[in-house]
């Protein structure tokens, strides 16, 4: 008997979750990204940059969650955090002041998850974080989300994220972000 449309961690919405060459589909994941983000042609071809030269990082990888045809409805990507990384250099601050530095050190991190608002609250976000972080050798994952209370920062609590540090700012960023941690795996509904 099949498994009914967002039951099946592998399939949620009737969508087939697995590995992304995200180098060659960058161009397909941020028209995802930016359908769901609302990014401006200037900052798509910013993170068309960013993205390449992330997936050059060491363990890096990506999952796409893709519709029957083999279009992207939704993908997540991340790699072991590595202080000398951008990222790393602006919330270490943030963090030290909280007491979180340690975060920094062994954690998976997830830099880019977006799901398509046409499949959005139906599970792809879920399935593809806790996917990607099953296979995680570190111990913990750390994220950052824009500060407000939105359904992603919902989708990111119930899983076992915590707040680390508040209102950072990074310096394109017009709001500020929270960045969070959980242990691994992640809990599960």
């Amino acid at each position: 008997m099949p498994t009914p449309a967002g039951d099946d961690p592998g399939r949620p919405a009737g969508l087939r979750i697995g590995p992304l060459d995200l180098a060659a589909r960058v161009d397909e994941a941020l028209r995802v990204q930016a359908m769901a983000f609302g990014l401006s042609e200037e900052e798509i071809g910013i993170r068309r940059y960013i993205v390449q030269r992330h997936m050059t990082c060491r363990g890096a990888r990506a999952l796409g969650a893709f519709t029957e045809d083999g279009g992207l409805a939704g993908f997540v990507y991340g790699m072991p955090n590595d202080r000398t990384h951008w990222w790393s250099g602006v919330v270490e601050p943030y963090l030290r002041t909280g007491g979180h530095e340690s975060w920094l050190d062994g954690s998976f991190v997830i830099t880019e998850l977006h799901v398509h608002p046409g499949f959005q609250g139906k599970g792809v976000g879920r399935a593809l974080i806790t996917l990607i972080t099953d296979t995680a050798a570190e111990e913990r994952s750390i994220l950052s989300a824009i500060d407000t209370d939105s359904p992603a920062r919902g989708l990111y609590r119930s899983l076992g994220y915590t707040d680390l540090a508040r209102q950072v700012l990074f310096p394109s960023a017009s709001l500020p972000y929270a960045v969070m941690g959980a242990p691994l795996p992640l809990r599960r509904p």
